[in-house]
Formats: C-alpha cells, structure tokens, sequence
C-alpha cells in the first residue's frame, strides 16, 4: 500500500457543501478537543475570526491558545480582545524566534505585564529556528535565553518552537534548569530530543504534519510517546491536515479532529479517547482549572 493510500485509509475523505463548506465530519461530536496552538491573530483571520470560531464550537472544540506576538501591537490587540471576548480563548506572550531580530530588553518588562492576565498562561511562542533565516542564529539564541530565563523566575510554562535546533533547545533547558515545563508545539523533532525534554516536563504537541503522507517518522514517534504527554494542534492558518491539504488552503481550529484521528490510528483507541487524553493534558500542561465538559469558546 502507498504512503497516499495508508493515509487515505486512516481518514476518510470529506464532503463538502455546495460552498465549499465543511460537511457531516466536523459537527459537534459527543466529545470535545483541544487546539493547543492557533494563530488567530493573523491578517488571515480578519474578515471572519468570530465565524472561525464559531466552527470549532460546532466542531467540539472546548478551547483554543493563541500566542501573542509582542512585537506587534496589532497582534497584542487581536489577541487581548479575542481573550475579552471567549473566556476559553488563551493567550501566551513571546517573541517569536523569526522576531528575534527585534528584540530588546524591554520586551521581557512587557511579557512580564501580559503575564499577569489570567488568559495568558504561558510565555512563547519562544525558541530556535535554524531552517528559516529570518533572523540570525546568535539573535534567535539571544532572546530565547532571555525568555526562557523570565519564564523561570515567573514559574510559567514555556511555548517552545524548535526546527533544526533540537540540541540547542535541550542545552538551554538544562543550563537554565527550567522545570517548569511546557510544550514542544509542532514537534518535527527525533525521538532522542522528545524523550529528553519529556524528562524536563514538557509536553509534545503534534500538528497536522501528522496526518501527511511522508510524515511516517514523525508517526513512529508519536505511536512511542505516552498519550499522557500528546498534545495536538492546527498551527492555524498553516500546515492544512489531509484530507484537507490542497482543499482548503487556510487552516483553522475546527480541523484539528483531523490529526485526533490519526493518533487515534496510532495509539489503537477511540477518537474520543484521544480527545479525552489531549484536553485533559492541555489543562495539565498549563495549570488551568478545567472548565467541565461544554464549550465555552
């Protein structure tokens, strides 16, 4: 069997409405989901934010965290309000390591201030990104350290973006002694780097990457990790899980039961189990009372 059809096999393909709209597959199940990762402060979402949010009440989804970049005042207000106005939209505060050129000191006094808000409940997303060069290394390093530095003396968990720069993460980590734990958000990293920083109390959080059909390595590793320690994700508006990739160009929060789906395949349980297991870990990973069983997005 092809990799294609493997996936294929895994999640049936969608129907569609006659506008394109999302069919039967993502009503409201009798289950819900977290999205542990959303950027619904980007340009993309500005003509119809509420109306995406609105889906992944439908879809089941109970929550949703949006990083704040804090570089970007139109960021910090987008996300501040949509805080304001879905109590179960959560927020952390960061600088991006693509932003990394741009930081300074007096940004750490402004996540500080961020941090006190109730919906923020964690700094990130923080980290290193060694594929892309929107920044350079030594500037990624930089405010990455410092971040994760006041995220210790804050004693909050860390959101942490790693591409290429596994062993640079975990260095910082053990040199910092940061134990206060978070997540590895998109995790495309190898299995030596997931377990060290499961020994750091990290969460592992798996995006629509999963579901792809030459992600088989990254599936191997997910298929290793306790359940205990999965979180998922949609990286909105990136990374479109299949059946959807080439469908919908824009990803959102309601497709994030795409990637359930799949680790439920993995792991040999129910989506609902996995739905049950990610949510809970959610609220375990950053210290939040768990709300009950309804939606509240």
């Amino acid at each position: 069997m092809s990799k294609d059809a493997k996936i294929a096999t895994l999640i049936p393909l969608p129907s569609l409405d006659n506008q394109g709209k999302l069919g039967r597959s993502h009503e409201s199940p009798h289950f819900h989901f977290v999205d542990s990762h959303a950027h619904l402060d980007m340009d993309d979402f500005d003509p119809d934010r509420d109306e995406v949010i609105g889906r992944a009440y439908q879809a089941g989804v109970r929550a949703i965290l949006c990083p704040m970049d804090v570089t970007s005042l139109k960021s910090i207000q987008t996300t501040l309000e949509m805080g304001s106005r879905h109590p179960h939209v959560y927020s952390a505060a960061g600088v991006h390591p693509h932003q990394a050129k741009l930081f300074n000191p007096d940004f750490l006094s402004r996540i500080k201030e961020f941090a006190r808000d109730k919906n923020v409940v964690a700094i990130g997303e923080i980290g290193l990104d060694f594929h892309y060069d929107f920044s350079s290394p030594d500037e990624q390093r930089a405010a990455f350290r410092a971040q994760l530095a006041l995220a210790k003396d804050l004693r909050c968990p860390a959101i942490i973006h790693s591409r290429n720069a596994g062993r640079e993460i975990a260095a910082a980590v053990r040199e910092e002694y940061f134990y206060s734990g978070g997540v590895l958000h998109c995790f495309t990293e190898d299995w030596e780097f997931a377990k060290t920083m499961l020994d750091w109390n990290f969460f592992i959080s798996f995006s629509g990457i999963l579901t792809f059909a030459n992600a088989q390595p990254l599936r191997d590793i997910a298929q290793m990790l306790p359940l205990s320690k999965i979180l998922i994700e949609t990286d909105s508006p990136y990374l479109t899980p299949a059946p959807f990739r080439g469908i919908k160009k824009r990803n959102e929060p309601a497709l994030v039961i795409e990637t359930a789906r799949v680790l439920a395949d993995l792991k040999k349980v129910s989506v609902a189990e996995i739905a049950q297991a990610t949510t809970q870990n959610f609220y375990r990973a950053f210290r939040i009372p768990d709300p009950g069983s309804q939606p509240h997005i």
